[in-house]
């Protein structure tokens, strides 16, 4: 039987993931309170930080940015987008 949870981001019952993200209380608070779907579109976001503020992923500096833009993401208001970002045409 799928893991299920009250999904942060789209407030209804969904699928949850397979796993904590990360092993940590943060990591737990996702896999209780993070759909699957949303995390995949968390994942397409943070590629998108990663790329327009040419961060790299293995500096303190980025972890705790990404942590921080996560958080906002699913349980605050939102992570913003960079001032310049255009999205790309489809």
């Amino acid at each position: 039987m799928a893991h299920t949870v009250f999904c942060a981001r789209y407030k209804q019952q969904m699928e949850g993931l397979e796993e904590p993200p990360f092993d940590s209380d943060f990591g737990n608070k996702i896999y209780h309170n993070v759909s699957k779907k949303a995390w995949q579109e968390w994942l397409e976001h943070q590629k998108m930080l990663l790329n327009e503020y040419r961060l790299q992923p293995w500096t303190p500096q980025a972890q705790e940015f990404l942590v921080e833009q996560m958080d906002r993401y699913f349980f605050g208001e939102g992570s913003e987008l960079p001032k310049e970002y255009v999205p790309p045409a489809r």
